[in-house]
Protein backbone atom coordinates (compact mmCIF):
# COMPACT_ATOMS: atom_id res chain seq x y z
CA UNK A 1 0.00 0.00 0.00
CA UNK A 2 2.65 2.30 0.95
CA UNK A 3 4.71 1.39 -1.99
CA UNK A 4 1.26 2.82 -4.25
CA UNK A 5 1.18 5.88 -2.65
CA UNK A 6 5.15 6.38 -2.96
CA UNK A 7 4.75 6.32 -6.70
CA UNK A 8 1.59 8.43 -6.55
CA UNK A 9 3.42 10.90 -5.13
CA UNK A 10 6.30 10.57 -7.41
CA UNK A 11 4.05 10.61 -10.59
CA UNK A 12 2.50 13.77 -9.22
CA UNK A 13 5.85 15.13 -8.71
CA UNK A 14 7.17 14.35 -12.24
CA UNK A 15 4.09 16.18 -13.11
CA UNK A 16 4.83 19.06 -11.35
CA UNK A 17 8.33 19.21 -12.86
CA UNK A 18 7.25 18.38 -16.22
CA UNK A 19 5.05 21.30 -16.01
CA UNK A 20 7.56 23.56 -14.50
CA UNK A 21 9.89 22.33 -17.40
CA UNK A 22 7.37 23.30 -19.97
CA UNK A 23 6.73 27.13 -18.44
CA UNK A 24 10.50 27.65 -18.42
CA UNK A 25 10.77 26.69 -22.18
CA UNK A 26 7.85 29.35 -23.16
CA UNK A 27 9.32 31.87 -21.20
CA UNK A 28 13.24 31.66 -22.99
CA UNK A 29 11.04 30.79 -26.14
CA UNK A 30 9.07 33.94 -26.33
CA UNK A 31 11.89 36.09 -24.77
CA UNK A 32 13.77 34.88 -28.33
CA UNK A 33 10.91 35.59 -30.31
CA UNK A 34 10.99 39.13 -29.07
CA UNK A 35 14.30 39.44 -29.57
CA UNK A 36 14.41 38.31 -33.13
CA UNK A 37 10.81 38.40 -34.21
CA UNK A 38 8.86 40.85 -32.65
CA UNK A 39 11.31 44.06 -31.96
CA UNK A 40 12.65 43.85 -35.81
CA UNK A 41 8.51 43.44 -36.96
CA UNK A 42 7.77 46.52 -34.66
CA UNK A 43 10.81 48.56 -36.12
CA UNK A 44 9.68 47.63 -40.00
CA UNK A 45 5.77 48.72 -39.01
CA UNK A 46 7.70 51.84 -37.50
CA UNK A 47 8.79 52.87 -41.02
CA UNK A 48 5.30 53.75 -43.28
CA UNK A 49 6.84 54.64 -45.90
CA UNK A 50 8.78 51.64 -46.14
CA UNK A 51 6.55 49.15 -45.02
CA UNK A 52 3.84 50.25 -47.89
CA UNK A 53 6.88 50.24 -50.44
CA UNK A 54 6.86 46.01 -49.37
CA UNK A 55 3.51 45.86 -49.46
CA UNK A 56 2.63 46.33 -52.69
CA UNK A 57 5.35 45.02 -54.22
CA UNK A 58 4.15 41.49 -52.14
CA UNK A 59 0.86 41.69 -53.59
CA UNK A 60 -1.60 38.93 -51.61
CA UNK A 61 1.32 37.68 -50.10
CA UNK A 62 1.97 41.25 -48.07
CA UNK A 63 -1.50 40.84 -46.69
CA UNK A 64 -0.80 37.28 -45.65
CA UNK A 65 1.75 37.91 -43.82
CA UNK A 66 0.64 41.42 -42.26
CA UNK A 67 -2.37 39.09 -40.59
CA UNK A 68 -0.05 36.65 -39.37
CA UNK A 69 2.45 39.76 -37.65
CA UNK A 70 -1.06 40.64 -35.81
CA UNK A 71 -1.17 37.04 -34.87
CA UNK A 72 2.26 36.53 -33.63
CA UNK A 73 1.71 40.32 -32.11
CA UNK A 74 -1.67 39.25 -29.92
CA UNK A 75 -0.25 35.91 -28.90
CA UNK A 76 2.99 37.16 -27.74
CA UNK A 77 0.90 39.69 -25.42
CA UNK A 78 4.07 42.02 -24.43
CA UNK A 79 4.23 43.19 -28.03
CA UNK A 80 2.76 46.76 -28.82
CA UNK A 81 -0.59 46.26 -31.17
CA UNK A 82 -1.05 49.91 -31.93
CA UNK A 83 2.15 50.47 -34.11
CA UNK A 84 0.89 47.60 -36.37
CA UNK A 85 -2.31 49.39 -36.54
CA UNK A 86 -1.58 52.28 -37.31
CA UNK A 87 0.97 50.83 -40.09
CA UNK A 88 -2.06 49.01 -41.61
CA UNK A 89 -3.90 52.21 -42.40
CA UNK A 90 -1.11 53.52 -43.63
CA UNK A 91 -0.15 50.64 -45.99
CA UNK A 92 -3.80 49.70 -47.01
CA UNK A 93 -5.86 52.21 -46.26
CA UNK A 94 -8.77 52.14 -43.47
CA UNK A 95 -11.06 49.65 -44.35
CA UNK A 96 -8.54 46.94 -45.62
CA UNK A 97 -5.96 48.10 -42.94
CA UNK A 98 -9.18 47.46 -40.20
CA UNK A 99 -10.29 44.49 -41.76
CA UNK A 100 -6.57 42.60 -41.95
CA UNK A 101 -6.14 43.98 -38.42
CA UNK A 102 -8.84 42.08 -37.09
CA UNK A 103 -8.65 38.78 -38.64
CA UNK A 104 -5.08 38.41 -37.98
CA UNK A 105 -7.00 39.62 -33.65
CA UNK A 106 -9.24 37.53 -34.17
CA UNK A 107 -7.38 34.53 -34.81
CA UNK A 108 -4.41 35.33 -32.14
CA UNK A 109 -7.09 35.71 -29.81
CA UNK A 110 -8.94 32.13 -30.59
CA UNK A 111 -5.42 30.30 -30.40
CA UNK A 112 -5.02 31.98 -26.81
CA UNK A 113 -8.30 30.85 -25.81
CA UNK A 114 -7.02 27.38 -26.58
CA UNK A 115 -3.63 27.51 -25.18
CA UNK A 116 -4.90 28.89 -21.76
CA UNK A 117 -7.51 26.22 -21.50
CA UNK A 118 -5.16 23.54 -22.46
CA UNK A 119 -1.58 24.66 -20.57
CA UNK A 120 -3.59 26.84 -17.90
CA UNK A 121 -2.66 30.38 -15.55
CA UNK A 122 1.19 29.31 -15.88
CA UNK A 123 0.73 30.23 -19.36
CA UNK A 124 -0.79 33.44 -18.33
CA UNK A 125 1.78 34.18 -15.47
CA UNK A 126 4.65 34.09 -18.67
CA UNK A 127 3.32 37.20 -19.49
CA UNK A 128 1.45 38.59 -16.77
CA UNK A 129 2.56 39.02 -12.99
CA UNK A 130 -0.02 37.23 -10.71
CA UNK A 131 -1.47 40.83 -8.79
CA UNK A 132 -2.55 42.10 -12.42
CA UNK A 133 -4.69 38.45 -12.73
CA UNK A 134 -6.05 38.33 -9.38
CA UNK A 135 -7.55 42.35 -10.10
CA UNK A 136 -9.82 40.94 -12.65
CA UNK A 137 -12.10 39.67 -9.73
CA UNK A 138 -14.71 41.61 -10.66
CA UNK A 139 -15.52 39.86 -14.18
CA UNK A 140 -15.82 36.61 -11.76
CA UNK A 141 -19.52 37.65 -11.26
CA UNK A 142 -21.08 35.05 -13.12
CA UNK A 143 -24.53 37.26 -13.21
CA UNK A 144 -23.00 39.97 -15.03
CA UNK A 145 -20.36 38.47 -16.52
CA UNK A 146 -21.00 38.31 -20.02
CA UNK A 147 -22.13 42.32 -19.94
CA UNK A 148 -19.27 43.84 -17.99
CA UNK A 149 -16.66 41.53 -20.28
CA UNK A 150 -18.68 43.35 -23.69
CA UNK A 151 -18.09 46.39 -22.09
CA UNK A 152 -14.79 46.40 -20.95
CA UNK A 153 -13.73 45.17 -24.60
CA UNK A 154 -15.69 47.96 -26.00
CA UNK A 155 -13.83 51.04 -24.29
CA UNK A 156 -10.33 51.87 -25.60
CA UNK A 157 -7.82 51.77 -22.92
CA UNK A 158 -8.43 49.09 -21.68
CA UNK A 159 -6.22 46.07 -20.94
CA UNK A 160 -7.09 43.82 -24.16
CA UNK A 161 -4.36 41.61 -24.05
CA UNK A 162 -3.88 40.83 -20.68
CA UNK A 163 -8.51 40.38 -20.53
CA UNK A 164 -7.90 38.04 -23.57
CA UNK A 165 -5.51 35.55 -21.99
CA UNK A 166 -7.65 35.63 -18.86
CA UNK A 167 -11.33 34.71 -20.55
CA UNK A 168 -9.06 31.34 -21.16
CA UNK A 169 -9.50 30.88 -17.35
CA UNK A 170 -13.27 31.52 -17.31
CA UNK A 171 -16.06 29.50 -18.76
CA UNK A 172 -16.82 32.10 -21.39
CA UNK A 173 -17.94 29.89 -24.68
CA UNK A 174 -15.68 30.27 -27.73
CA UNK A 175 -18.33 31.59 -30.38
CA UNK A 176 -19.02 34.78 -27.64
CA UNK A 177 -15.08 34.83 -27.23
CA UNK A 178 -14.69 35.18 -31.12
CA UNK A 179 -17.36 37.76 -31.03
CA UNK A 180 -15.72 40.07 -28.77
CA UNK A 181 -12.53 39.71 -30.22
CA UNK A 182 -13.17 40.94 -33.61
CA UNK A 183 -16.52 43.06 -33.54
CA UNK A 184 -16.53 44.27 -30.12
CA UNK A 185 -13.07 45.42 -30.13
CA UNK A 186 -13.04 46.95 -33.30
CA UNK A 187 -13.86 51.01 -32.78
CA UNK A 188 -10.03 50.52 -31.07
CA UNK A 189 -8.77 49.37 -34.00
CA UNK A 190 -10.72 51.62 -36.21
CA UNK A 191 -9.03 54.53 -34.52
CA UNK A 192 -5.70 53.38 -35.33
CA UNK A 193 -6.22 52.51 -39.08
CA UNK A 194 -7.83 55.53 -39.62
CA UNK A 195 -5.00 57.68 -38.58
CA UNK A 196 -2.66 55.46 -40.19
CA UNK A 197 -4.59 56.00 -43.66
CA UNK A 198 -4.57 60.22 -42.61
CA UNK A 199 -0.53 60.05 -42.12
CA UNK A 200 -0.31 58.05 -45.72
CA UNK A 201 -2.49 60.45 -47.60
CA UNK A 202 -0.47 63.51 -46.00
CA UNK A 203 -3.79 64.61 -44.55
CA UNK A 204 -1.54 65.34 -41.23
CA UNK A 205 -4.53 67.79 -39.62
CA UNK A 206 -7.21 65.25 -39.38
CA UNK A 207 -4.56 62.18 -38.76
CA UNK A 208 -3.65 64.52 -35.31
CA UNK A 209 -7.66 64.99 -34.65
CA UNK A 210 -7.94 61.88 -35.16
CA UNK A 211 -5.13 60.31 -32.60
CA UNK A 212 -6.14 62.96 -30.16
CA UNK A 213 -9.83 61.52 -29.76
CA UNK A 214 -8.23 58.36 -29.61
CA UNK A 215 -5.75 59.27 -26.68
CA UNK A 216 -9.08 60.79 -25.22
CA UNK A 217 -11.52 57.95 -25.35
CA UNK A 218 -8.56 56.00 -23.95
CA UNK A 219 -7.93 57.32 -21.11
CA UNK A 220 -11.26 57.60 -20.12
CA UNK A 221 -11.57 54.22 -20.94
CA UNK A 222 -8.62 53.58 -18.70
CA UNK A 223 -10.23 55.32 -16.03
CA UNK A 224 -13.40 53.64 -16.49
CA UNK A 225 -11.91 50.19 -16.25
CA UNK A 226 -9.61 51.48 -12.88
CA UNK A 227 -12.42 52.66 -11.46
CA UNK A 228 -14.19 49.43 -11.57
CA UNK A 229 -11.45 47.01 -10.66
CA UNK A 230 -11.35 49.67 -7.45
CA UNK A 231 -14.84 49.01 -6.29
CA UNK A 232 -15.58 45.12 -7.45
CA UNK A 233 -11.96 44.44 -5.63
CA UNK A 234 -13.34 46.08 -2.35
Amino acid sequence: MKNREFESRLTVKQKRVFGAVMVLILIVFTALLCIFVGNPMIKFVSEPARFRDWVEESGIWGEIIFVAMVFFQVVVAIIPGEPLEIGAGYAFGAFKGTLLTVIGITLGSIAIYYLVKYIGIRLVEIFFPIQKIKELKFLRDTKKFKFIIFFVFFLPGTPKDLLSYFIGLTDLKVGYWIFLASLVRLPSVITSTLGGSALGEQKYKAAVIVFAVALILSGIGYLIYTILCRKHNK
